[in-house]
């Protein structure tokens, strides 16, 4: 587990480039046979990734949370990006197959991430939440989940987004997790961009080719920067912070939010006269 504090936008003006990708970007979540974790003090969100080998992987990190086991004061999402795999909570089992999403809730004593073909591995993004009460855990397949399209080929920015934590979805506590899934010729995300001050949000771009590119964008809106970014990385975006992008080929990408407000709608738009 590495641990990344919060940072004032007034520092964030005056960072290099290596300095926003240490504080920002998570490079290199997943390897093979390991659980990769990162501490962010952005609303004390955990974001993660395990690659399971023969014998599979338990999420634990007692040095770090001072807990006596994971969950004891935290929800979690887990969204399967590779093969099909098996997360054994306290016990159950659940089969996530490619984009497939399981909430753990709190209390649970025991996660093991595994393989069900060791040939062809799991991929297990997760993000870890605070949690204040007990709530089951469950499974939501993305074809369970409702879509909603947005966006235009016009506006290169055509969309489809897989709501699975959320008001109207899988219950939590703070967490709200999804997917979205650009179409052909759409490289665009969050464009018109919008910030929410009363929570943070993480996003992990995947489905990409080798040699694409993300140029995601960040900052206060009239103060903005950006970051390459390549497949399976992870970008943390402060509340006082953009969080858009565009691609040089097709992509997906997961988002995850967490805070104040458990209003998927709450934010605040930024028009185009405002960013800089």
């Amino acid at each position: 587990m590495e641990v990344r504090h919060a940072r004032h936008f007034k520092e964030v003006e005056r960072m290099n480039t290596t300095e926003l990708r240490e504080n920002f970007l998570m490079e290199s979540l997943f390897q093979k046979g390991e659980v990769k974790m990162s501490y962010t003090h952005e609303d004390r969100m955990i974001v993660g990734a395990a690659v399971p080998s023969d014998n599979g992987l338990y999420l634990e990190d007692p040095d770090t949370l001072k807990t006596d086991y994971f969950l004891e004061r935290r929800e979690l999402g887990i969204v399967n990006i590779g093969g099909s795999g098996k997360v054994v909570a306290d016990g159950q089992e659940y089969e996530l197959n490619t984009k497939d999403c399981l909430y753990v809730g709190k209390g649970t004593k025991e996660v093991l991430f595994r393989n069900a073909d060791d040939a062809n591995p799991a991929k297990f993004y997760f993000v870890s939440t605070l949690a204040h009460e007990v709530l089951p855990t469950k499974k939501m397949g993305i074809e369970e989940a409702t879509p909603v399209h947005l966006g235009s080929v016009k506006e290169s920015n055509k969309r489809t987004i897989y709501k699975y934590i959320h008001a109207d979805g899988i219950q939590s506590c703070q967490l709200m997790l999804g997917m979205t899934l650009l179409e052909d010729n759409s490289m665009w995300n969050t464009m018109p961009a919008h910030i929410h001050d009363r929570r943070s949000e993480v996003y992990l771009y995947f489905d990409m080719e080798p040699n694409t590119r993300i140029f995601h964008f960040m900052g206060k809106p009239e103060e903005t920067r950006h970051l390459v970014i390549k497949n399976e990385q992870s970008v943390i975006s402060p509340s006082w912070s953009i969080h858009s992008g565009i691609g040089t080929g097709s992509y997906t990408f997961i988002w995850a939010m967490a805070g104040e407000n458990y209003t998927f709608e709450d934010m605040e738009g930024v028009s185009m006269e405002e960013l800089k």
